[in-house]
């Protein structure tokens, strides 16, 4: 029987502060709700991004006192919709940020949290460093939000590159493995579709990446591109290079139908490195 479900990404401009933020998110949310959405994806540090050299630097605040978060738990409450909260930038005690992601439920409570296991420490040239560790503690949970619409699967960004964390959300019973990211335009021209496809193919789930798109303020560029992505590895919705809202209707019984298929996540085998 269908088990048919209507998602939506916005794909959002970084902006240098939360106001900046709200304002960019808001009116593209209630397109989405108003396009029917039942559950709404946002990218990663959907509150503000910003670089500082290699260093991101995102505006953040304390979880009990975020103005973003609240005001996006207060938009959930009004419109009676699931929110993925890709993810903000949390302060710490110790004066450092936490790449902190949430899932919202239609009355505005945060039912579940992830803390972006994998940080964003690479080299692609030698003016193109990015040292995400230099401000930001990461995550040692693997998180899946249990809902009364779909079991969602949390990562963040550089974690798409990890394979065996997506299939270790899938084996844990995730339909959808959500991946909302800032991927830079280098890298994601080169690997976002190919990765985001490979991990909805290897893991038969439903991939949902919510991005950012344009420059960063303070240095930088962002890919866009939000993907949805069937468990057959078809893409669905491509946000292309602007600013919106991408969405699909999707039917999660694809994901038991195609795991029959392709039975993968049932056969892992022992074997030794030799």
């Amino acid at each position: 029987m269908p088990r048919p479900l209507d998602i939506a990404c916005l794909q959002l401009r970084p902006m240098p502060d939360m106001d900046a933020a709200l304002s960019e998110v808001l009116p593209l949310a209630r397109e989405a709700v108003a396009g029917g959405a039942q559950m709404v994806f946002l990218p990663e540090y959907c509150g503000g991004l910003c670089s500082d050299g290699p260093a991101v630097a995102p505006p953040s605040a304390p979880e009990a006192d975020h103005p973003f978060l609240a005001a996006m738990q207060a938009f959930a409450a009004k419109n009676g919709v699931w929110i993925n909260l890709g993810s903000v930038a949390v302060a710490s005690p110790n004066g450092r940020i936490i790449n902190r992601g949430f899932m919202l439920s239609p009355e505005g409570q945060i039912t579940g949290r992830y803390d972006k296991i994998h940080l964003f420490d690479i080299q692609l040239s030698e003016a193109e460093v990015y040292r995400e560790s230099d401000r930001v503690d990461p995550g040692t949970c693997a998180v899946i939000h249990d809902t009364p619409l779909v079991r969602v699967g949390h990562t963040i960004c550089y974690d798409l590159r990890f394979a065996h964390l997506f299939r270790r959300l899938a084996q844990g019973g995730a339909e959808i493995l959500a991946c909302p990211a800032a991927f830079t335009a280098k890298t994601g021209a080169a690997h976002w579709h190919v990765l985001t496809r490979a991990r909805a193919i290897e893991t038969t789930r439903f991939m949902v990446s919510a991005a950012q798109v344009g420059p960063i303020p303070g240095g930088g560029e962002t890919y866009g591109h939000s993907l949805i992505v069937d468990p057959w590895g078809t893409v669905l919705a491509d946000g292309g290079a602007g600013p919106g809202v991408v969405a699909a209707r999707i039917d999660l019984e694809m994901m038991a139908a195609t795991a029959a298929r392709i039975p993968s996540l049932m056969s892992d085998a022992e074997f030794v490195l030799v």
